[in-house]
């Protein structure tokens, strides 16, 4: 068996308060896994390799009441730990007072906070009544610790409108100002995230070139200046029917194979690799009846369904059975070829 050069694997131990709507993860159960079965899977995949990195959760992080104990146990229980990044929970900011300082305290500086628009449609994007508002206050206790907040909008043909009143939220909140009054660096970006998960439900209000026009001065030169382009075109990628053209006479496959894998368990341990969805067709095997190895040798093997037709089936198949050469949705090209593959996987499952 391979020896990777790095392993990280993500346990969903609590699950998510939220069941948003653009969740590339889809909305599944919450977990309910123990400090021991957190052990049990470093366990299993410690002998593969000699830089592990284990992760109490991959949707929500810091869900659960005892989140500091855990992150201490997950150092403990890994080679290397990675920092604890911007993402944050606002659930748990507004409600534990102690949670910010911690957060503070492990090195962030910058906290990301998403929304869909106004009040009633950030709520309804994520599924909870008072989302909204927790992201606001969220956003002013950030500034008082002096962690300048980050605000990320989705982006479809239903949220485009609502663009102006993010903006208005962010000058009545003087984000800017009161980011660089403590030397912090406010940045905010769109993006329409990938066609995957829930979000490949708004397949049908995907947004289009004309709605670049539309995205208001702040929000869109905040974008470029977040993801380093010098055009919207650039963020949002190509149309469908260009990537039509150009892809439906690729002969070339797809292995998803790498060195450095990260892989989801989930609350039943079934295993999925940090590509998609975690859809049946991804699924590598079950830690408890399968064991770790026999679980990445499907991974190495390419022997999940998804892997297998990504492996042996070209590129052009996929875009000439399910490409629409008359859209003009804007993707990027990897996010596309997903999209196309798990729809060709979901069809033949």
């Amino acid at each position: 068996m391979t020896s990777f050069k790095s392993l990280t694997v993500c346990l969903d131990m609590c699950g998510c308060p939220n069941r948003c709507a653009h969740c590339w993860l889809g909305a599944v159960p919450n977990g309910s896994l123990t400090t021991d079965d957190l052990r049990f899977v470093a366990e299993q995949f410690r002998p593969f390799t000699s830089s592990l990195e284990v992760a109490d959760w991959y949707r929500e992080p810091d869900f659960h009441d005892d989140y500091k104990e855990r992150w201490e146990l997950c150092a403990a229980l890994s080679d290397r730990q990675t920092p604890h990044f911007e993402l944050i929970s606002y659930w748990r900011a507004v409600r534990d007072s102690t949670y910010l300082d911690w957060i503070k305290s492990q090195g962030v500086r910058t906290a990301q906070l998403t929304f869909f628009g106004g009040e009633a449609l950030t709520d309804r994007y994520v599924s909870r009544r008072g989302a909204y508002r927790e992201l606001v206050e969220t956003a002013g206790l950030l500034l008082e610790k002096e962690i300048a907040p980050r605000i990320q909008v989705f982006v479809n043909k239903e949220t485009l409108p609502e663009l102006p009143l993010v903006e208005r939220m962010i000058e009545e909140l003087r984000l800017p100002e009161r980011c660089a009054a403590f030397g912090g660096a406010f940045s905010a970006f769109v993006h329409a995230g990938s066609c995957d998960g829930e979000n490949e439900k708004h397949y049908g209000i995907w947004v289009t070139p004309e709605d670049l026009e539309k995205i208001p001065p702040l929000l869109a030169q905040s974008t470029l200046r977040h993801f380093g382009e010098k055009t919207l075109p650039d963020v949002f990628g190509e149309t469908e029917s260009a990537l039509c053209a150009r892809l439906s006479e690729d002969g070339s496959t797809q292995n998803y194979v790498e060195d450095a894998p990260v892989f989801y368990v989930d609350r039943n341990f079934d295993v999925y690799p940090n590509i998609t969805a975690p859809a049946p067709f991804w699924r590598l095997g079950n830690l408890r009846t399968d064991g770790a190895e026999a679980v990445l040798r499907t991974y190495l093997d390419s022997a999940s369904p998804a892997q297998h037709a990504a492996l042996t089936v070209p590129v052009r198949e996929f875009v000439r059975a399910y490409g629409n050469p008359d859209s003009e949705r804007l993707f990027g090209q990897s996010d596309y070829l997903e999209f196309l593959l798990n729809r060709w996987c979901r069809e033949r499952s």
